[in-house]
């Protein structure tokens, strides 16, 4: 079982786990075990909330399939269990991202005193470079 916040959680025959052959560079182990871990998670069948569904399936991510599957690789460690919660923990937070609303950016306008420093700073500039010229008899 999976926590995803308070109220809501996984089952555990939401998510599938297979493990597979790590890819890369190997040493004697590498053709023989496999600890990678192959995360499936269909969104439309499982038990989340409409509000998360809808969210997660109008995100734009390559680990979302096009029938609504997030597919996660873990293969960052040397374990298969390290890879397994490795592969839960990304899943989890790729769930609460979804739900951060992001704040609407609003337009500001710089303030005078900005606006002032700016065209004091230009005029400083001008000064200097004309200062730089060579003089014309």
């Amino acid at each position: 079982m999976l926590e995803i916040s308070n109220n809501v959680s996984l089952a555990d025959w939401e998510i599938e786990l297979s493990a597979i052959r790590a890819t890369g560079n190997g040493g004697q182990r590498v053709n023989k075990v496999a600890t990678a871990i192959h995360l499936r998670f269909d969104i439309r069948r499982s038990t989340l909330p409409t509000v998360y569904k809808e969210r997660l399936l109008a995100c734009k991510d390559a680990r979302i399939s096009k029938e609504g599957v997030i597919i996660i690789k873990a293969q960052s460690f040397r374990t298969q269990e390290m890879n397994k919660d490795d592969a839960l923990k990304r899943l989890k937070e790729f769930i609460l991202s979804v739900m951060i609303i992001q704040k609407k950016r609003r337009a500001t306008k710089p303030t005078k005193g900005s606006i002032q420093r700016r065209l004091t700073g230009k005029a400083n500039r001008k000064t200097v470079k004309q200062t730089r010229q060579k003089v014309k008899l």
